[in-house]
């Protein structure tokens, strides 16, 4: 079976999978224009046969925009451009479905904002969070609707990129992006060994990805994790289901955490960067303080957490990073999924001003994202700063701002400065715990644009 590559408004280059043919004998030639042929694979593939360099005629293909990268951010964005008629290449350097780390949790204003139905992927939903100090004390919160769905990553993200394809997307998995170089007018890369040139550059490529370092668009700081999964054979199913548990106090700059699963619960703990060669040992006393031994745990990995400077650009000429790529991981939770779609959802807002020449660059991204996840990105860093320094004190405090916590996490408001009446007040202490070890979100609100 073969599929034809069809001729779009920026030329050639290989469409969606619309129709199949048999081959050359069945309506057209190789070789002629208009009628190339590339050897069909399953879905989630490139299409391009082993050792093919470019399956186009032309020596460059050419499309309104390059996405290196398809996680989360980087597939909310392709499918959003091209839901409104752009050509996009998707381009991701792994073959998917692809295992990638990470707590696998979204929360329903990380849902409000995905265009894309996930209930298929979808493996429980919380509706209580359960907090513990130290493996001793705790409180339980929740149990009045639904706070957060937990899926894997492996799932998630291969949905998401189906569903860009459908959209009109070119995917390209297996692919790797490099060879960047961008100009006024727009940007060249190779992908897959095929040059492309495309009027603008999505950077998705999560924070080990290329496209930031090509772009000088660095500046962050990392956090660490390792986590690893329990099948429900060897815990209580019981103890886990619908429930998301933290335990602080345990590691400097994190936490620990117990995630549900379809299957298996997943056991992670993450910290400051500094604690990357003592991170075994926290998961270690993790796993034990839940009844398990480290052998119990299967698929361990390891991963960076970016979380961007005040100072770090997201945008540069016809260029922008979303996602992790551009650092906007919560420095509190180390989530950063709803960062991910609110990021991919401004980008596309400035990318069909800057085709449709409304605007000359992509300045106004980095405008939009730093005052849309800006205020979130102070508070988290106030609130990780006074627990890491005052575990105790804010864990007394922390079932007082729960109502504040729950809104948020359910999307009902965008940011704790939105609370009000009684629930302000253990915010203000909580603000004062910072200030005294040594605010770091004070950065971050001087930073935010002038309203």
């Amino acid at each position: 079976m073969y599929r034809r590559v069809s001729r779009r408004r920026d030329g050639l280059c290989p469409s969606r999978l619309t129709k199949a043919y048999g081959g050359p004998e069945e309506g057209g030639s190789w070789g002629k224009p208009g009628f190339p042929y590339v050897k069909v694979v399953p879905f989630g593939h490139s299409g391009t046969p082993p050792g093919a360099a470019n399956c186009s005629l032309l020596s460059v293909e050419r499309f309104d925009v390059l996405v290196a990268g398809a996680g989360p951010a980087g597939s909310a964005t392709a499918y959003r451009l091209a839901r409104a008629g752009a050509s996009v290449l998707l381009a991701d350097r792994a073959r998917f479905p692809r295992d990638k780390p990470c707590g696998g949790g979204l929360t329903l204003r990380a849902v409000r904002e995905l265009p894309i139905d996930v209930a298929p992927v979808v493996e429980d939903v919380v509706d209580r969070f359960e907090v513990r100090l130290e493996y001793r004390r705790r409180f339980v919160r929740g149990g009045d609707g639904p706070l957060c769905l937990m899926t894997q990553r492996r799932r998630l993200d291969a949905h998401l990129a189906a569903a860009a394809a459908r959209a009109g997307a070119d995917f390209r998995d297996g692919t790797k992006v490099d060879e960047i170089e961008l100009a006024d007018d727009g940007i060249a890369a190779t992908v897959g060994g095929a040059r492309i040139r495309a009027k603008v550059l999505v950077g998705a490529d999560g924070v080990n990805g290329v496209t930031a370092r090509a772009l000088g668009l660095t500046g962050r700081e990392l956090g660490v994790a390792l986590e690893g999964n329990c099948s429900y054979h060897r815990v209580d199913r019981d103890r886990y289901v619908r429930r998301l548990v933290l335990e602080v106090g345990i590691i400097p700059g994190g936490y620990g955490w117990a995630f549900p699963k379809g299957d298996h619960v997943n056991f992670g703990i993450g910290g400051w960067e500094r604690e990357g060669p003592h991170l075994r040992d926290h998961l270690r006393r993790l796993c034990a303080a839940h009844g398990i031994g480290p052998d119990d745990l299967t698929d361990l990995r390891g991963y960076r957490l970016p979380m961007r400077r005040p100072d770090s650009r997201l945008a540069r000429g016809r260029a922008l990073l979303v996602g992790d790529a551009a650092g906007l991981v919560d420095p509190l939770s180390g989530d950063g999924l709803y960062e991910a779609f609110v990021s991919a959802r401004l980008a596309t807002e400035a990318i069909h001003d800057l085709l449709e020449r409304r605007a000359n660059d992509l300045e106004q991204y980095a405008r939009a994202t730093i005052a849309a996840l800006g205020p979130n990105a102070a508070a988290s860093w106030s609130a990780k700063v006074a627990l890491d320094r005052f575990p105790r004190l804010a864990f007394v405090v922390a079932p007082l701002a729960w109502p504040t916590v729950s809104r948020l996490v359910r999307g009902e408001i965008d940011r704790p400065g939105q609370a009000r009446g009684l629930a302000r007040a253990p915010l203000g202490v909580l603000k004062r715990l910072a200030v005294q070890a040594g605010d770091r979100g004070a950065a971050f609100r001087s930073a935010l644009p002038q309203s």
